[in-house]
């Protein structure tokens, strides 16, 4: 354990810092004015209602959409646009609320795709797979077959995606994103329609993630029981506004959070 680990969240040094986003689609806004960091080695959990903005905003994050208003700083570097394949290489993964995995490729396999933005070798290099190619090969390889260790997948490494059932998929997916060693993972509804025991496992996985990997995770969330056993911090956001911010006991206690998910009416 690290000192940065004994320290709180609110005093750990910030990774990624959220800066006046603003985010319209037409004349719709979906993010208004929203800022709020996330530091090393926390978990980040990002709350609200449908359609609070919640994924829009990871979306912002790692280059999917780009503000109309306001900055991303990600490692002190300030970028107004955040493309998804530099936010890819700099070091930020993520899952998606809607599994995206090759269904008939392997587990393994798709596992493997996570590695590519660490493979050195180009194209030709890699169609000869020989000397340098094929070394660079069997060290991906081996990192993948730890990972599907640490995530208890075995049985499946070599079983085509398509035919598992769906906790073990966002399993998949998750593997997949640690695949490319990422020092923050954006994690969008990750126990979406998982029964208990799989929720379970998932929350064990990703306590394991943040404490044996030291990855910081931001994770948007729905089962409020989850998120407040799991986060340091908790982001809420609402209409695309944000209306609270803290440790999880805070916002629980938070009048305009209870209001927003017993669903009060705004005045």
């Amino acid at each position: 354990m690290t000192l940065v680990d004994t320290l709180p969240a609110g005093q750990r040094e910030v990774l990624l810092e959220v800066d006046n986003i603003s985010l319209s689609f037409g004349g719709v806004k979906a993010i208004s004015n929203i800022s709020f960091d996330i530091r090393v080695g926390e978990i980040r959990a990002i709350i609200g209602p449908n359609g609070a903005g919640k994924t829009s905003m990871l979306n912002v994050i790692n280059g999917f959409y780009h503000p109309q208003e306001g900055t991303i700083t990600f490692e002190g570097v300030p970028r107004k646009r955040m493309r998804p394949h530099h936010a890819a290489t700099h070091g930020i993964a993520r899952t998606f609320q809607n599994i995206a995995l090759f269904r008939g490729m392997s587990t393994l396999d798709n596992i493997m795709t996570g590695r590519g933005t660490l493979m050195k070798r180009n194209l030709l290099w890699q169609a000869l797979w020989t000397g340098p190619a094929e070394a660079e090969e069997i060290e991906h390889r081996e990192a993948v077959e730890k990972i599907i260790d640490f995530l208890e997948i075995q049985h499946i490494r070599k079983t085509p995606v398509g035919r598992l059932p769906y906790g073990l998929q966002k399993r998949v997916e998750l593997g997949r994103a640690l695949a490319a060693e990422p020092r923050l993972l954006l994690l969008d509804e990750p126990m979406a329609g998982m029964n208990r025991e799989e929720k379970e496992d998932m929350s064990r996985f990703i306590i394991d993630v943040n404490t044996q990997f030291g990855t910081t995770i931001a994770l948007i969330e729905h089962d409020m029981g989850v998120v407040m056993d799991l986060s340091d911090r908790v982001v809420v956001l609402d209409y695309g506004k944000k209306i609270g911010d803290g440790p999880p006991e805070e916002v629980r206690n938070n009048q305009d959070v209870i209001d927003a998910y017993l669903g009060v009416p705004h005045e």
